[in-house]
């Protein structure tokens, strides 16, 4: 059997996350999709940069993950595309993520969506947030990392 021609594609990411956040810790959650969902997903329709995470009731759940309305949809398509969606964890997952949130600094960020095995998964994090001067810092190790990168490739041109 063959496998879909988008299983594994990574459909949204949110790049803020990581100049944001300390990502500390990763866990994969299924997500309940309503109608087309699921079909606007894999077209790419799918946004996370504003989403964050709440767990309620013990119950964890996404809000502000935009998904547009599939084309081709039909009455069952949702009508409010930035819905509290839920996402599927287990419980000992859930307790632990509401444990180490509930410290000082610590969110839980959405990275990113992707299809494995023909469900949509979420790939969410345990950031702690980052203050200014640490992203200078990071920008700072990224720009000296790509000096590096160059002198090295100049240096293989040479001697080539």
């Amino acid at each position: 059997m063959g496998s879909k021609k988008n299983d594994g594609k990574q459909l949204a990411q949110n790049k803020k996350a990581s100049h944001d956040y300390f990502i500390e810790d990763t866990y994969e959650a299924g997500i309940v999709l309503m109608g087309t969902e699921i079909k606007a997903l894999r077209m790419g329709k799918a946004n996370i940069g504003d989403a964050f995470a709440t767990i309620r009731n013990g119950e964890m759940f996404i809000h502000n993950m935009h998904i547009s309305p599939f084309e081709q949809g039909n009455r069952h398509n949702p009508t409010d595309p930035t819905r509290a969606r839920k996402l599927l964890l287990h419980k000992q997952q859930i307790h632990k993520l509401l444990g180490q949130s509930k410290q000082e600094g610590y969110s839980i960020v959405p990275l990113k969506i992707y299809v494995r095995n023909g469900y949509a998964k979420l790939l969410i994090g345990l950031g702690k947030g980052k203050k200014q001067y640490d992203k200078r810092e990071t920008a700072a190790k990224r720009d000296a990392q790509r000096d590096i990168q160059r002198v090295l490739r100049e240096k293989q041109k040479v001697a080539r």
